[in-house]
């Protein structure tokens, strides 16, 4: 049978989000208001930085405006893999600042830990699990990449072990299973919406103003403070961070720097214990190939594989028709039942997809405006769920005019090189994805385009 039977029942709506209980909205901003520090967006970015606002200054009178509500986005529908890693991975983190990696991991794990601290603190119920996550070898080439990936794992602190494919095997049973690396504390699974939902529980519980179903509209400055428009309203605050990520900044001048790219996920029926059995992973870790188009995998609280990744489609614009795209899903339902043919018969309750905000370094860049009074963190690239707080840390500073490890960083003092305009950045990304499909299909070998990225600064790794 066709894999794509196992689709017939699969529901649009993404897994994490399709929970009964999910929170009601807060109510939207009618009319004026004033405060010292509004937040625009409600997903990881703007409520990490509402709540470490308050949490630095108590008496802070904070607000967050969110378009839809919050988690409602990308914070909602990804993964969960928490990860450590603030550069998308140490690879490129070495590529780009081999000067400062060893600080940018260490405070990497120091930011993972304190979102583990947050989730504790306030009682978040998110389904958080530190089961690290295996990165596995499904062609012979890639065994030698993950050699030394654990090499320089190692050499900056990492916790990892090199898994032969017997011993790969013996945690997630697949024949397409080559060898592995699993990084064993640098990774959490988290249920995103239920952290999202968390953190905004957590923010008003501190009297944070969170204003739903509230988008902003335009920004201009108004004497000492900011103004910041609404559909109902405007809101004056002598500070504000920008967090709307995927979607348009409030600043033009920013916009050129991220587009949005589509990812699309399935999520099974939960699994049976026999079915399970099947597959081992007793240890419940997440893991990703190590082709260019990759898949992500993991299990749920309720012992569902989410199975994600592999399609990345570059949209001009961010659209909710772009949301659905079954030919995606048709191929990642034939090549789930590929990778676990033990597994066939399961069908998959869900299929979904989104934006995420992709920028030409693969991880987050800052900027400020109007004097400071403004900052702005976007372009995580798919690698947000742990370095979004990191970035709530580095806004905060920045607004603050505080000289901080952080802000000292180059992956903070320096932007990445911008998107050319259109049609010329539809192009490139075609081209470019085209040749990282040609690497996957020659034993990973990067053409000239692709090396003239790498040279360029613009070297696109996954």
């Amino acid at each position: 049978m066709d894999p794509v039977h196992a689709l017939r029942d699969a529901s649009p709506i993404p897994f994490w989000l399709d929970d009964p209980s999910r929170p009601q909205a807060s109510p939207a901003l009618v009319g004026p208001t004033d405060c010292d520090l509004l937040v625009v967006g409600g997903g990881y970015t703007g409520l990490w930085t509402a709540l470490i606002a308050k949490e630095r200054d108590p008496s802070a009178d904070v607000v967050v405006i969110e378009a839809d509500q919050a988690g409602g986005a990308a914070s909602g529908r990804n993964g969960g893999f928490c990860e450590s890693s603030l550069t998308h991975g140490l690879g490129n983190g070495l590529a780009r600042w081999p000067h400062e990696i060893g600080r940018l991991e260490r405070l990497g794990r120091e930011n993972l830990q304190g979102i583990e601290d947050a989730i504790a603190r306030y009682g978040m119920d998110c389904a958080w699990e530190r089961t690290g996550s295996l990165a596995v070898a499904t062609e012979p080439y890639q065994l030698a990449g993950l050699d030394e990936e654990a090499e320089a794992a190692a050499r900056h602190g990492a916790e990892v072990t090199l898994l032969d494919e017997s011993a790969v095997r013996a945690e997630i049973d697949s024949p397409s299973f080559l060898g592995g690396l699993w990084n064993k504390d640098g990774v959490a699974m988290v249920d995103p919406a239920k952290l999202a939902w968390g953190l905004k529980r957590a923010c008003q519980e501190l009297d944070v103003r969170v204003y739903e179903h509230t988008p902003g509209t335009g920004l201009t400055e108004d004497g000492a403070r900011i103004s910041v428009t609404t559909p109902y309203g405007r809101v004056r605050a002598r500070r504000v961070a920008l967090a709307t990520n995927a979607y348009p900044s409030l600043l033009r001048r920013h916009r050129p720097y991220t587009v949005p790219v589509y990812d699309y996920a399935l999520m099974t029926e939960p699994l049976t214990e026999a079915q399970l059995a099947s597959v081992g992973w007793k240890n419940r870790q997440g893991w990703a190939d190590c082709a260019n188009s990759f898949h992500y995998v993991r299990l749920s609280a309720d012992n569902r594989v989410l199975w994600g990744g592999y399609d990345a489609v570059h949209r001009r614009a961010v659209r909710a028709e772009h949301d659905r795209r079954p030919a995606s899903f048709a191929t990642l339902a034939r090549h789930f039942f590929a990778t676990f043919p033990q597994l066939a018969g399961v069908r998959f309750s869900h299929a979904w997809g989104g934006a995420i905000d992709t920028s030409t370094r693969f991880c987050v860049f800052f900027d400020t405006s109007h004097r400071g009074k403004v900052a702005y963190a976007a372009g995580y690239t798919g690698l947000g769920v742990g370095a979004t707080r990191f970035g709530a840390e580095v806004m905060l500073d920045l607004l603050a005019g505080q000289r901080t490890e952080r802000t000292s960083l180059d992956l903070v003092r320096r932007r990445p090189l911008p998107f050319p305009p259109e049609p010329v950045r539809s192009l490139g990304i075609g081209i470019t994805q085209w040749s990282m499909a040609r690497a996957d299909a020659h034993e990973g070998r990067r053409n000239l385009w692709l090396r003239t990225l790498d040279r360029a600064g613009l070297g696109f790794g996954s």
